[in-house]
C-alpha cells in the first residue's frame, strides 16, 4: 500500500504524554506503573483510541487495547509496547512502540483499509518492572498466580493489590486478561535500541533477531573486618580483595565461556564495615549476565560459580549467591524477521539484523506466540533518562516499516 504514517501526529503524542508524569527540577518522567500519573496516561491513551474511531478496551492486568477488526476470525495481530517508566525517564522507551502502534492503526482506518486480521494495539501494564516483573504481558501469557498477585511488593513495600485497590481495580482481575495463544497470530514491538550500535553504523532501523535472556545474582563474600594498620597484608581475609579478584576474571570467562553476545556486569556493590581504616569484612554484589543462547548461560553461570568458589578458598573467604531472577532467551520468529528484512528493503532503509541485549514485552509474548522487534536508533545509546531521544527521521522510518508490516501480517493467507 502506498500509505504514510502522519510524523506530526506522532510528534504531538509523544510530545503530549511526555508532560503526563514529567518533573520541572529534572525534566525526567516519573510514570511508574499504577502510580497517578501512569493511570493519567492509560486514560490519555483510550481518549486517543477513541477518537480514531478504534474499539478501546481495559482488560484485568490494566493493559489498554485498541482495535481495528478485521473481516475474519482468523487470529489476530497485535502490535504494541507500555507507557510506564522507570523513575526520571526519557520520553521514548516503550512509550514510541504504544504511540507508533496507534498511529500505524489510525492511518490504515482513515485511508479505509478493511484488514482480515483484526489488529490490536496493545498498552502492557508494568513492564519496566515496579512490580518486579512484566506484569501486563505475563498476564496475557497466563503467567501469573493468585499467590504472587496478593503478596507481591515494589522496593518500598507497597502491595501490589493495594495499589491497584487504590485505583477501583481487583488485582485477581489480572487472571482474567490471559489470551488463548491461538487467538493470536503475531506480536510486534517496535523500540528504541537503547544503546549505540545503530547510531555509531548509521543505520536506520535494526530487525531483532533474538532477545537476550538474563540471570542476576546476589553475591557475597564474607572474610575478616581488622584493623588497617595491625593486620598484615598476607594474614588479612579481605573481601573486597575476592571482589577484585573476582572483576578481574570476568573477560577471560567470558572469551572461554561466552559469545560474542555475552554480556555480564557488576553494577551494585556494598563494602562492609565501610570505615577507610578498617579492612574489609563482607562484600555484597549484584552480578547480571546476559546472553541470546539458554545454554551459554547455563555455562557462563557454572564458570562464575567455580571462579568465585576458587577465589574465595585462595582468600579465605566464605561466597555464597542467590539467584534472584532469571528470563529464558527468546528468538523472533524467522517468518517475521524475514518479512521485516524484506519490507526495509522495499523502503530503501539501510538496516541491520541484530539481537536485543534488553529485555522487553516481546520476549515474554514469545513464549506463547510468534514475535517480532524493529529498533531504531538511540543518540548516543542514551536511556532510561531525560536525555534519552531519536530522531525524528528515523522514528518516521521505523514507524513506515511497521505500517507495511502489519499491511501484510494482517492478511489471512500469511
Amino acid at each position: 500500500m502506498e500509505i504514510r504514517v502522519d510524523l506530526e501526529r506522532i510528534k504531538r503524542d509523544i510530545l503530549t504524554l511526555a508532560k503526563i508524569g514529567r518533573r520541572e527540577s529534572d525534566r525526567g518522567i516519573y510514570r511508574m506503573a499504577f502510580t497517578d500519573a501512569d493511570i493519567q496516561g492509560k486514560q490519555w491513551l483510550t481518549q486517543q483510541i477513541e477518537q480514531a474511531d478504534l474499539v478501546a478496551s481495559t482488560d484485568g492486568a490494566m493493559n489498554i487495547s485498541g482495535e481495528l477488526p478485521g473481516t475474519s476470525d482468523a487470529p489476530r495481530v497485535l502490535v504494541g509496547s507500555h507507557i510506564d517508566t522507570v523513575p526520571c525517564a526519557g520520553a521514548l522507551d516503550g512509550t514510541l512502540g504504544v504511540v507508533v502502534g496507534l498511529e500505524c492503526l489510525r492511518t490504515l482506518r482513515e485511508n479505509g483499509f478493511q484488514p482480515e486480521r483484526t489488529l490490536e494495539l496493545i498498552a502492557f501494564s508494568d513492564e519496566e518492572g515496579r512490580f518486579g516483573g512484566m506484569f501486563g504481558s505475563q498476564a496475557v501469557c497466563g503467567q501469573l498466580n493468585p499467590q504472587s498477585l496478593e503478596t507481591t511488593t515494589d522496593m518500598n513495600g507497597v502491595l501490589l493489590r493495594e495499589e491497584l485497590a487504590r485505583h477501583g481495580h481487583d488485582a485477581l482481575a489480572a487472571l482474567d486478561a490471559a489470551r488463548v495463544p491461538e487467538s493470536i497470530a503475531a506480536y510486534i514491538e517496535l523500540h528504541i535500541e537503547q544503546g549505540p550500535v545503530l547510531d555509531r553504523t548509521k543505520k536506520a532501523v535494526g530487525v531483532v533477531d533474538e532477545i537476550t535472556g538474563l540471570f542476576t545474582w546476589a553475591v557475597t563474600l564474607r572474610g575478616e573486618a581488622n584493623h588497617a594498620g595491625t593486620t598484615p597484608m598476607e594474614m588479612r581475609n579481605d573481601a573486597f580483595m575476592g571482589l577484585a579478584d573476582f572483576a578481574h576474571e570476568i573477560p577471560r570467562i567470558l572469551e572461554e565461556n561466552g559469545s560474542e553476545r555475552s554480556r555480564t556486569t557488576i553494577g551494585k556493590v556494598q563494602i562492609l564495615p565501610g570505615a577507610t581504616n578498617t579492612v574489609p569484612g563482607l562484600v555484597e554484589f549484584s552480578l547480571d549476565v546476559r546472553d541470546t543462547s539458554e545454554v551459554v548461560l547455563e555455562e557462563l553461570g557454572a564458570a562464575f560459580r567455580k571462579a568465585l568458589s576458587a577465589i574465595a578458598r585462595r582468600r579465605n573467604l566464605m561466597f555464597e549467591f542467590a539467584q534472584k531472577s532469571y528470563l529464558r532467551p527468546v528468538a523472533c520468529h524467522d517468518a517475521i524477521v524475514q518479512l521485516l528484512m524484506n519490507q526495509a528493503s522495499e523502503l530503501g532503509l539501510d538496516h541491520l539484523r541484530m539481537p536485543s541485549g534488553a529485555a522487553h514485552d516481546a520476549q515474554i509474548m514469545g513464549s506463547m506466540v510468534p514475535v517480532g522487534m524493529i529498533f531504531v536508533p538511540s543518540k548516543n545509546g542514551q536511556s532510561h533518562s531525560p536525555a534519552e531521544w531519536t530522531a525524528w527521521s528515523d522514528i518516521e522510518a521505523g514507524a513506515n516499516l511497521m505500517l507495511q508490516t502489519l499491511v501484510q501480517l494482517s492478511s489471512a493467507t500469511n
